[in-house]
């Protein structure tokens, strides 16, 4: 038997970097995928993707996480189509950096609004059906950014912090009625997101990891699958930092 055979595990950011690695390792785990991004037509790619290579039921949906309105929405939508949610992972995110006395209210807000609002926003919309089942698992997506801090990042920092102490207070208040939440926190992982960088800039981050080399959006999953899995059932208010060493 799979760790996740049937159940019901919604991805914020899916279709593309760490939240398409996180949906595949799902599905690949046997659960029923909910794909929620930005576009209508990346997520329904990626929905169709996971239902052809794993065989598994799935929703492709396009959902702007700052909106409280279109996350009801979509929630709504899951629950009509699966009829429950076992697990909710709050990937969604961006990045708008400057320096402090750069950053703009836009960037600010824009970051804010999608990274942390956001979990608030998708986590809200499901806690009802969460607190009926009297179980469920949320994985919060943080950085270790949100637990160092990161020049020019301040906005960013902030969110990433925020929704580990979303996490942790979430795992407090839920824990009694079986529903764990978790932050996992990774390092520098290849991903698109860092295909601007210059080959210097990334050598240089690369050599502050003991590992020496980046991480994989794959190595991601394995670590949200496990705490999605029965085989976490005693994790909770856990933050785990997937870096290769880079903060020790």
């Amino acid at each position: 038997m799979k760790r996740m055979q049937d159940r019901v595990v919604v991805v914020t950011g899916a279709a593309r970097g760490i939240g398409a690695a996180i949906a595949r390792r799902c599905a690949e785990e046997g659960a029923r995928v909910a794909v929620w991004d930005l576009r209508q037509e990346d997520a329904e790619a990626m929905a169709k993707a996971l239902q052809l290579s794993y065989g598994v039921e799935t929703h492709g949906c396009a959902v702007d996480v700052a909106s409280s309105a279109a996350v009801n929405a979509a929630a709504q939508a899951v629950l009509a189509r699966f009829g429950r949610i076992d697990g909710l992972v709050n990937n969604a995110g961006i990045v708008a950096d400057a320096q402090l006395k750069k950053m703009t209210e836009e960037q600010w807000d824009r970051v804010i609004g999608i990274n942390l609002k956001g979990v608030y926003n998708c986590t809200r919309a499901f806690v009802d059906t969460f607190l009926a089942q009297q179980s469920g698992s949320i994985v919060n997506i943080s950085s270790v950014v949100g637990v160092y801090g990161n020049f020019g990042q301040t906005n960013y920092a902030a969110a990433k912090a925020g929704v580990i102490g979303m996490a942790k207070s979430w795992a407090k208040e839920l824990g009694r009625k079986n529903i764990r939440a978790n932050a996992v926190c990774p390092g520098f992982i290849e991903t698109p997101i860092l295909g601007d960088m210059p080959k210097e800039v990334l050598d240089g981050l690369v050599n502050e990891v003991p590992m020496k080399r980046m991480g994989q959006p794959e190595e991601i999953a394995a670590s949200v699958a496990f705490l999605l899995s029965d085989d976490a059932s005693y994790v909770n208010g856990a933050v785990l930092e997937v870096s290769g060493g880079l903060t020790i």
